[in-house]
C-alpha cells in the first residue's frame, strides 16, 4: 500500500505542479504569465495577473507539498480548492474531458480527497517526521474547506458580465 500511495502521490502532485508552472511561465509548454493571465480573463475571472499568480502558486506548492507527502491535509486541501475553481471553469462544456469537460479536474479532486482520507503513506515527509496519523478533525476540515474554498474563490472573483458582450458562459447557454 505504500508504494501505491507513494506512486499516487508522485504522479499526481508533480502533474497539479507542472500545471501551475504552466500558469506563470513558459516552461512546460506554458504561455509565460501573459498567457495565463489572459487564460483566467477569458475564463471570466478578475484580477488577471495576480489572479494567475495565485493559481499557479496555489498549484505549484500543494502538488510539491503532495508529491513529498508533506503537511499532506493541508496540501490536499489546496489542490481540492484550485482544482475546484477548474471544475467550475470547465462545468458549461459537461463532464468528459475530449469536449473540454471537468473530468479531469474532478479525478485530481478526488485522488487528493483520498489521500487525506488514507494519509500519505509510510514513505512521505509526514511520516519521517512523526507528523501521521494526523487527527480526524483536521482530516475532515481539509476535506470542506478545500473545495468550498474553491467555490467562495470562484464566486468573489467572478467578472460579472458586460452588458452586449458575449461571454464563454452566455455563448454555452445559448
Amino acid at each position: 500500500m505504500d508504494t501505491g500511495l507513494l506512486v499516487l502521490r508522485l504522479v499526481v502532485g508533480l502533474l497539479i505542479a507542472g500545471h501551475g508552472v504552466q500558469k506563470v511561465s513558459f516552461r512546460l509548454g506554458g504561455n509565460g504569465l501573459a498567457g495565463g493571465t489572459e487564460e483566467f480573463r477569458h475564463d471570466g475571472f478578475r484580477g488577471g495577473r495576480l489572479t494567475a499568480l495565485a493559481a499557479g502558486a496555489g498549484q505549484i506548492g500543494s502538488g510539491l507539498f503532495l508529491a513529498a507527502g508533506l503537511l499532506t491535509p493541508m496540501a490536499a486541501m489546496a489542490a481540492m480548492g484550485v482544482m475546484t475553481v477548474a471544475g467550475t471553469v470547465k462545468w458549461h462544456n459537461g463532464l468528459w474531458v475530449q469536449n473540454d469537460g471537468y473530468e479531469y479536474p474532478l479525478v485530481l479532486v478526488v485522488v487528493a480527497a483520498v489521500l487525506v482520507l488514507t494519509g500519505p503513506g509510510r514513505w512521505s515527509a509526514d511520516h519521517a517526521l512523526g507528523l501521521t496519523p494526523w487527527p480526524l478533525w483536521i482530516s475532515l476540515a481539509a476535506l470542506v474547506t478545500g473545495p468550498a474554498a474553491g467555490l467562495l474563490t470562484r464566486v468573489v472573483l467572478r467578472r460579472p458580465p458586460v452588458p452586449g458582450r458575449r461571454t464563454p458562459y452566455a455563448q454555452a447557454a445559448d
